[in-house]
């Protein structure tokens, strides 16, 4: 699908994820993108003792550079900007991504309740055509109150706990009225931070901030 070329503040991107939240972000913030498959699979890979904010960064950006190098789309735009990213839960040091199965995300959420922790997410952004690239890490705390074990019980045989880093997704927990309060950007906790994406996306192309 080519990309509609009319002009825009920013660079077009190619949001290398699988994400339909991601892809969500980037309409609803009016960022012109097309969605390529970077054919990595982040939750057969395991963090070991790194650092969680060098480890959502790393894999930003092989999945920002997994993108650039199997992109054979000859319509996307130049100027198309490739991005990466990737977002944990950390709850005492412990980098929790997405849950393993049904089990797991029960576990996930009983660790969660009446408690906080932080959600990171790393973001990676690629210009092939110069080189340039720009990586960083948002990070933003959440407070879970409590949350009986039905409520959690009901929301787990929905199976929306699929695919989601800490086995929920802040927008959809909110409108189910679980008490959960956040500090930081609400963006960034569903997936991609867009307020710091926006503005390191202007400094592509020629573009500067607040242009």
């Amino acid at each position: 699908m080519c990309l509609d070329a009319t002009q825009d503040p920013l660079p077009p991107v190619a949001l290398a994820s699988r994400s339909p939240r991601r892809r969500e972000l980037l309409t609803s913030h009016g960022v012109r993108h097309e969605v390529i498959d970077a054919d990595i699979d982040d939750a057969e890979l395991a963090p070991g003792d790194r650092d969680p904010r060098s480890w959502v960064m790393a894999l930003a950006y092989l999945k920002a550079q997994a993108g650039a190098l199997g992109s054979r789309d000859a319509m996307l735009l130049d100027g198309t900007v490739f991005l990466g990213a990737d977002t944990v839960c950390v709850k005492d040091g412990q980098i929790i991504g997405q849950p393993a199965d049904e089990a797991d995300a029960r576990r996930i959420l009983h660790l969660f309740r009446d408690t906080d922790h932080e959600v990171l997410t790393g973001v990676a952004l690629l210009d092939t055509r110069t080189g340039q690239r720009d990586m960083f890490v948002d990070v933003a705390r959440v407070h879970v109150g409590h949350v009986s074990d039905q409520q959690i019980e009901d929301y787990l045989a929905s199976g929306h706990w699929r695919g989601k880093a800490g086995a929920y997704n802040l927008s959809e927990r909110l409108e189910a009225g679980w008490p959960i309060t956040y500090q930081g950007d609400p963006t960034s906790i569903m997936g991609l931070p867009m307020e710091a994406l926006t503005a390191r996306l202007s400094r592509f192309a020629g573009h500067d901030v607040g242009e």
